[in-house]
């Protein structure tokens, strides 16, 4: 099959008007105090550091032809607390303080090559393309930068533009920038880029590509080549050149993003060229993947109410179309995190080996170099949706006072900005804020995501466990040592007994108190795989009802004509001890944590608020901010779990 992506052809041209005064006031006074130097003190039971590991600046194809012009020392420069100017003329400013890491993963592809063909002096500005694009008599040169995002996906380059050698230029300075900025003990600054693969969707509808990109992190030491679509469009490819890497004493692992855009492929049944799945495939991938970017800017991937319809909360930030594509997405097994956990257990069970043992991390995929991670400052992912409440559709068109009228074709963008989440937000569990440590955390999947907010989730399973260890002044030095952490495997070689597990979640201080915190049961049964839900703890000290293994009502409100909210019993910390009514000690099972806030205005109901009109009544008033841990495996009695 020809693999083909039909790109949207971008807006070549910024909006004028930019955010209202208030919300770049309400950002600006935002500034941060900057930290004083530490030295990176190790601790054993490990902290919560927080971080963004798929950012994009001007270097990026797409980025540039959208109007970026920050480098990747801007994107670390807003990660530390400091602004940075957005196109459209209004500073970025976290609203928190700043990030403890971060990775600049621009595509690879091309990498660094569009603004050379804006600048004068390169003599790629002399090329047939860069005229079409940015010459003085360039006449469609929308046409002409999709012809460059199509290779982008096809791995056949524009022989005239993929200028090697500069590309190779532009990575190093990518990585001196890493390197400039990372201070260990006080910020994390790794060396990454995008691998932006896709496949073409078959059918009679508009151009789309199903969704395989991968973000690559280098531990310490980069190459000085990298490896993207243009060498190869085969993930596997990718894994060999990774595993090559670290045969050199480069340490690198790969985090695939937005598999709810997939059609299916990213956790697939088969290889990428079709073939059947193998151990050595398996074991291939868990080497190079161990985890999966479940929430960003483009929508969560947890998974979807038709794959989950007995949970209430999976109706959470889904996006619809294929990226860059006037396409819907028909969601499969094959695009979402949970439905892949019941695949991996699967095949478990049937073949004796498991490709989708992975754990969870969220990240943002900003192409403004900036996160935006808060509702209620919300802009967008690229400087088009930025520009303004009304370019992102929050508030009606043209002025008007209500939405009457409003459903206009010609006013919609083709990537769907109203689609667009705060969000999100990588959680590690490491010693101390220093490469090595965090990128370990990441590769033995002791890691967690948010949807923005730093609420902090901690999740541990032992056989050994007991109630009482809610209460030990060494909880969590019993925990590590009677136990695994999230992203790790308990065997059962012993009986019937039920793991114990703990789930300890902490408010973002900045952010809505906490409803409630979850376990999510994924397991297999004779060959059918099922899911459950179970509340586990509750705010205000409330019981899950035995039953429906529900918290009751917590009486936090919100109202949408202003977006103040009631808070109810909303806790600032939950913590509780649980194990499974429905265990079974013969079968395989993948449990994992979801904690929830209460509700909030989603971004799109401040702008509407601050705007003095109604929210746009097809988007969701409000959200439910959340973090997903990663799973914690069961092997199944008898059984040993292969990592």
């Amino acid at each position: 099959m020809s693999k083909y992506l039909g790109w949207a052809v971008p807006a070549l041209a910024l909006a004028a008007c930019a955010p209202s005064t208030n919300i770049a006031n309400d950002i600006n006074a935002s500034a941060t105090v900057e930290p004083a130097k530490v030295s990176p003190v190790a601790n054993p039971m490990r902290n919560a550091y927080f971080g963004d590991v798929h950012v994009h600046t001007s270097n990026s194809f797409d980025a540039y032809i959208f109007g970026v012009r920050a480098t990747p020392d801007d994107a670390y420069k807003f990660a530390k607390g400091e602004a940075i100017r957005h196109p459209a003329g209004y500073d970025l400013q976290l609203s928190g303080p700043p990030l403890d890491f971060l990775a600049v993963t621009d595509h690879g592809e091309y990498l660094g090559v569009v603004p050379a063909m804006n600048t004068p002096s390169s003599p790629l500005s002399q090329t047939e393309i860069a005229q079409s694009v940015f010459g003085e008599n360039a006449t469609d040169p929308g046409k002409s930068f999709l012809r460059v995002g199509v290779t982008v996906a096809t791995g056949e380059e524009i022989e005239e533009i993929y200028d090697r050698s500069l590309i190779d230029s532009v990575w190093a300075t990518t990585i001196d920038s890493a390197e400039r900025n990372n201070e260990p003990g006080k910020f994390t600054a790794f060396s990454g880029y995008e691998f932006t693969a896709m496949m073409a969707v078959p059918g009679d509808g508009p151009p789309a590509a199903g969704n395989l990109h991968r973000n690559v992190i280098f531990r310490d030491e980069a190459p000085e080549r990298l490896f993207s679509t243009l060498d190869s469009t085969n993930p596997e490819d990718l894994w060999t050149w990774m595993e090559g890497q670290r045969s050199e004493g480069r340490d690198v692992l790969a985090i695939p993003h937005n598999s709810n855009a997939s059609n299916g492929e990213m956790f697939a049944l088969q290889t990428y060229n079709g073939e059947p799945l193998t151990a050595a495939y398996a074991d291939k991938r868990m080497r190079n993947e161990p985890l999966v970017e479940v929430s960003q800017v483009k929508g969560t991937s947890e998974t979807t109410p038709t794959l989950s319809p007995n949970d209430e909360w999976a109706d959470f930030e889904q996006y619809e179309y294929f990226i860059g594509s006037t396409m819907k997405t028909t969601p499969g097994a094959g695009d979402f995190v949970r439905s892949a956990y019941k695949r991996g257990l699967a095949l478990q069970e049937t073949e004796g080996f498991n490709p989708y043992k992975f754990g969870l991390i969220s990240s943002s995929d900003t192409h403004v170099a900036a996160a935006s991670l808060v509702e209620e400052f919300h802009w967008g992912k690229t400087p088009q949706d930025g520009a303004s409440p009304e370019a992102r559709r929050s508030v009606p068109p043209n002025g008007g006072k209500t939405w009457d009228g409003a459903d206009d074709p010609q006013t919609r963008r083709q990537i769907t900005a109203t689609q667009f989440a705060s969000s999100g937000l990588a959680g590690v569990w490491a010693e101390s804020n220093t490469r090595e440590a965090i990128f370990d955390a990441m590769k033995r999947k002791e890691t967690f995501g948010t949807s923005g907010p730093r609420m902090k989730v901690r999740f541990f399973g032992g056989m050994g466990y007991a109630p009482s260890i809610l209460d030990d002044a060494d909880l969590l030095a019993r925990a590590y040592d009677g136990g695994v952490p999230m992203g790790g495997h308990l065997d059962n070689v012993s009986g019937d007994t039920a793991p114990g597990f703990l789930v300890w979640a902490m408010r973002d201080p900045m952010s809505a108190p906490l409803q409630r915190a979850q376990v999510v049961k994924v397991w297999t049964d004779g060959g059918e795989t099922h899911e459950a839900v179970h509340d586990v703890a509750c705010s205000g000290g409330a019981v899950p009802d035995a039953a429906t293994h529900r918290c009751p009502d917590n009486g936090a409100r919100v109202d949408v004509s202003d977006c103040s909210t009631e808070t109810g019993s909303g806790a600032n910390e939950l913590k509780a001890y649980w194990t499974d009514p429905d265990f079974n000690a013969d079968r395989e099972a993948a449990y994992y944590v979801r904690v929830l806030e209460n509700p909030t205005c989603r971004w799109s109901t401040w702008d509407a608020v601050r705007n003095g009109t109604p929210p746009n009544p097809e988007l969701p008033t409000t959200v439910q901010e959340r973090a997903w841990s990663s799973p914690i495996w069961y092997a199944g009695l008898g059984l040993t779990a292969n990592e």
